[in-house]
């Protein structure tokens, strides 16, 4: 049986009171906004009135960790106990902006705590603690298989007191919107040395960098993630100081992978609200809804249906939370197998349980009145974003082979 510390179930009590009070009743007002937007990747006026309330009820920068707690007011946060929180933000897609708590920006304010220089932490990650800039991660390119990260071809080459960037990258969330000012790009800076997981290095480029173009704006599944986006951008001849490095030169597959394990959590717990939500409304609409003489929640197609989504979202939701409790006892390292445990189920879960969802209502599953049809492309990326399932099976079935072939011999 697991228990949340104080400290979190207090928090989940003001962000679930948060949520009725702000958010749910702005979905459409938030909606509206977008849609008139003149330029969809600027910030929405309803954004920035979200998140000065949301620092007022002392509820910003939840995602911080215990061990990075001087960067923010509430001590910081076990992983185990921040999933109910990102779980709850998870029931409206844009909301975790509110709180400071989205993709990519969290990934990202843990990479300049974990890795960055004094000087680069105070330029860059007390802005984004603030609210006041975004930020992106640059690291899947489209001529190769990225999913391989030392496959990666965007050369970093050193020049002078300089680094040169010449390279393509894509699907860069964040970096169309207006309030992104840095990009942690990841490169190739010794293409020939022997160790493939030292060749690459990690820079900190900021976003109005001459030779820096913004090609444009990708889609998933027809949605553009405005306001934040996702990218394709073309590195021609770009020039930052040697001092842009992160952690030293060769360090950036080691980053990469401190980096993109939380990361995976986060997505998972979001998942896990959405999904959640979805669930919710399906059973309200079942019970609402009448074919052929009765409501739909008399029908045994139904009820089997429910029944199953429910029985999905515990397993999955036990999943995260053991994963995240054995990442704070043990570390991301030796988590590994749990990570991507979970990374695998969860999306593809959620991904079947919301479109069960989606059927339950009709052709409005399908549309912009319900917040299904988001969470689904929302799901079926994530099958792809921080490495595809296929990549994580892989190298989960040789650690659990190689496990209990051992206990054998």
């Amino acid at each position: 049986m697991y228990s949340f510390s104080e400290k979190s179930l207090q928090l989940q009590a003001r962000l679930s009171d948060f949520m009725d009070q702000h958010i749910y009743p702005n979905e459409e007002r938030y909606a509206q906004q977008l849609d008139a937007a003149q330029n969809r990747f600027a910030p929405l006026p309803l954004m920035d009135e979200l998140k000065r309330s949301a620092r007022d009820a002392g509820l910003w920068n939840l995602f911080v960790p215990e061990n990075h707690s001087q960067y923010c007011d509430h001590g910081g946060l076990s992983n185990f106990d921040y999933a109910p929180l990102a779980e709850i933000m998870g029931r409206v897609l844009w909301c975790p902006e509110v709180f400071n708590c989205n993709a990519p920006d969290t990934g990202n304010m843990e990479v300049f705590m974990n890795y960055a220089t004094d000087e680069q932490r105070q330029q860059w990650l007390t802005p984004l603690l603030a609210g006041e800039i975004r930020s992106s991660y640059a690291m899947t390119e489209p001529q190769v298989a990225s999913s391989d990260a030392t496959n990666i071809e965007l050369a970093i080459v050193q020049k002078g007191d300089e680094w040169v960037l010449n390279g393509r990258k894509w699907f860069i969330t964040g970096a169309m919107n207006e309030r992104t000012k840095i990009l942690i790009v990841m490169g190739k800076s010794d293409p020939n040395n022997s160790n493939r997981h030292l060749q690459q290095t990690q820079v900190l480029v900021p976003k109005d960098t001459p030779g820096i173009q913004l090609v444009r704006s990708l889609t998933t599944l027809g949605y553009d993630d405005a306001p934040l986006g996702h990218a394709e951008i073309i590195f021609d001849d770009v020039r930052v100081p040697l001092s842009n490095v992160l952690l030293g030169e060769g360090r950036g597959f080691e980053i990469a992978q401190g980096r993109l394990g939380p990361g995976r959590m986060h997505h998972c717990m979001r998942l896990i609200g959405a999904a959640q939500r979805s669930l919710e409304l399906a059973c309200q609409r079942a019970d609402s809804r009448t074919t052929f003489g009765r409501k739909l929640s008399k029908h045994q197609s139904i009820r089997e249906e429910i029944a199953k989504s429910f029985c999905e979202i515990e397993m999955a939701r036990l999943l995260v939370l053991q994963t995240s409790a054995k990442i704070d006892r043990e570390g991301v390292p030796a988590s590994v197998d749990m990570i991507a445990a979970t990374k695998t189920s969860v999306p593809i879960m959620v991904q079947t349980i919301v479109d069960r969802c989606m059927q339950i209502h009709g052709a409005g599953g399908l549309s912009q009145d319900y917040c299904m049809a988001e969470a689904f492309n929302y799901a079926r990326w994530c099958r792809q974003a921080d490495g595809p399932d296929q990549v994580h099976q892989m190298a989960l079935g040789k650690q659990i082979i190689d496990r209990y072939a051992a206990s054998a011999d």
